[in-house]
């Protein structure tokens, strides 16, 4: 076991390897997204039934529920990436963290404005100051501090370096976030799904599965695709790239 991780290790740790193995892996992901996704959202939208208090407004649910967890797990993901820039001085981990970071902003922005629009309906206000929403404001704030320092400093290496101190710093973020709703009194209610139970009925309860690992799917893709694009871009003068530019 411990030798195949080893193996599995060194092996992602090469752009060519990387490169080469994600390309095979992409028609398959993108088939999983939209298989997923479409489905989670037709029957999220229009066949689910009204929430007994929030009656249609709640189907934004469906964007807004996935959108978060993403943000929160990208963002877990490039503070890992980060641990292993710092103490392995591992390449791909810096390639993989700076393309994860404007992908997760975009899923955290999307969850403050899908969280908006559910906002008013249900609270009569775009926006409060609420220990849940501004928690994830600040993850916003965390991710564009991250792609900033990765465009305000030239040398790679120095970047991925500095971007993995503040991505780890940040990850204490990513609990008050899970746990603010329990932690204080807001105006956010609480998970209707766990690991291990639902207080959901099951007709919308499936859809919103259906999005969830969709979303994953696609956030697959999408970081994939742009790792692809950053290891070409820092492995120009290899020559498997030249090779690649020419064949292509």
């Amino acid at each position: 076991m411990f030798a195949t991780i080893k193996r599995l290790y060194h092996q992602f740790g090469s752009p060519r390897y990387f490169y080469d193995m994600t390309g095979k892996m992409l028609p398959w992901l993108i088939a999983g997204a939209v298989l997923l996704i479409i489905p989670g959202i037709v029957w999220g939208l229009a066949f689910a039934p009204p929430d007994y208090l929030q009656g249609n407004s709640y189907r934004i649910m469906y964007i807004h529920v996935p959108a978060a967890s993403l943000a929160m797990g990208a963002y877990v993901m490039m503070a890992v990436a980060g641990v292993v820039v710092l103490v392995w001085r591992m390449k791909m981990a810096e390639m993989v963290a700076r393309s994860i970071a404007p992908i997760g902003a975009s899923f955290a922005f999307l969850c403050l404005i899908t969280g908006a629009i559910w906002g008013k309906p249900t609270w009569g206000t775009w926006w409060v100051w609420d220990a849940r929403l501004t928690s994830m404001l600040i993850l916003l704030f965390l991710y564009i501090g991250v792609m900033a320092l990765n465009m305000a400093i030239e040398n790679a290496q120095s970047a991925a370096r500095a971007t993995a101190v503040l991505s780890i710093v940040g990850a204490v973020n990513i609990p008050i976030i899970k746990y603010s709703v329990e932690w204080w009194n807001t105006l956010h209610q609480p998970a209707s799904i766990s690991m291990t139970s639902s207080s959901m009925a099951t007709e919308m309860l499936i859809p919103l599965l259906l999005c969830i690992f969709g979303f994953y799917f696609l956030f697959a893709v999408l970081l994939i695709m742009a790792t692809r694009c950053e290891i070409l871009q820092r492995e120009q003068r290899s020559n498997w790239v030249r090779q690649l530019v020419e064949n292509n």
